[in-house]
């Protein structure tokens, strides 16, 4: 029985990073992070573009375009929302995953949830303190195995005729 997975190295891979302004003080971390991973998986800094969007809720669209110009194996997506007095933070969530999961099914191409999701700023700072416990260089590294995975998927069909 053949077991494919992803590897998490991604030289000659090329990766999109959209990320939110809002709340920048923690998305700027979760960048840093994921630019640590993907050039420690061995992805060359002309081969990663960061676009940036207003807040979390305009990623998925951004995400969507990005992986439709066919120029990217992957998109890691970061943002950061922290619970209020409202609902809002429900609806913003939920529409973020949401339309992430759409547009990678519409697109085919991975795209990795790194929006945080917490109940206060500290708790944010805690996911995006440097290292591989940064939630930003875990949405990269997963973005990586995905690419990868699919790539070898794709090799294996063509070789079957599957």
């Amino acid at each position: 029985m053949p077991i494919l997975e992803g590897t998490t190295t991604a030289a000659g891979l090329r990766f999109a990073i959209v990320v939110a302004r809002f709340n920048d003080f923690v998305t700027e971390r979760l960048l840093a992070g994921a630019l640590e991973a993907l050039t420690t998986a061995g992805v060359a800094s002309e081969h990663m573009t960061t676009l940036r969007v207003p807040g979390s809720f305009e990623i998925p669209l951004a995400a969507q375009r990005a992986a439709e110009t066919g120029q990217f194996d992957g998109v890691v997506c970061l943002g950061c929302l922290i619970r209020g007095a409202t609902p809002h933070f429900e609806f913003i969530s939920a529409a973020v995953a949401q339309g992430l999961t759409h547009a990678s099914a519409a697109t085919g191409v991975p795209m990795a949830l790194g929006v945080l999701t917490t109940n206060s700023a500290e708790e944010a700072l805690e996911r995006a303190q440097p290292g591989s416990g940064n939630k930003g260089w875990e949405a990269a590294m997963a973005a990586i195995e995905m690419a990868t995975l699919l790539a070898r998927l794709d090799r294996t069909t063509a070789r079957t005729g599957a």
